[in-house]
């Protein structure tokens, strides 16, 4: 888990947000509106603080984290 973190580093990714549809779709859309190429990867439960668990764990196939990096 920390290697796939330092390659998303190291490759200029930047985590945005976590979370569900519809915001999901609405976000995707609005960064690459912006000129960012957009990443979305499963939500990983123990990355979060013990309020947002609570909220994503019944729905944790259904929310993903959200990274952008500018277009190069």
């Amino acid at each position: 888990m920390a290697e796939r973190k330092k390659l998303r580093d190291k490759e200029g990714w930047v985590k945005q947000t976590t979370i569900g549809e519809p915001r999901l779709s609405e976000i995707v859309e609005l960064y690459r509106s912006l000129g960012y190429e957009v990443r979305l990867e499963p939500v990983k439960l123990d990355e979060l603080d013990e309020e947002c668990r609570r909220c994503y764990e019944s729905e944790v196939d259904e929310v993903k984290t959200v990274y952008v990096r500018k277009k190069k």
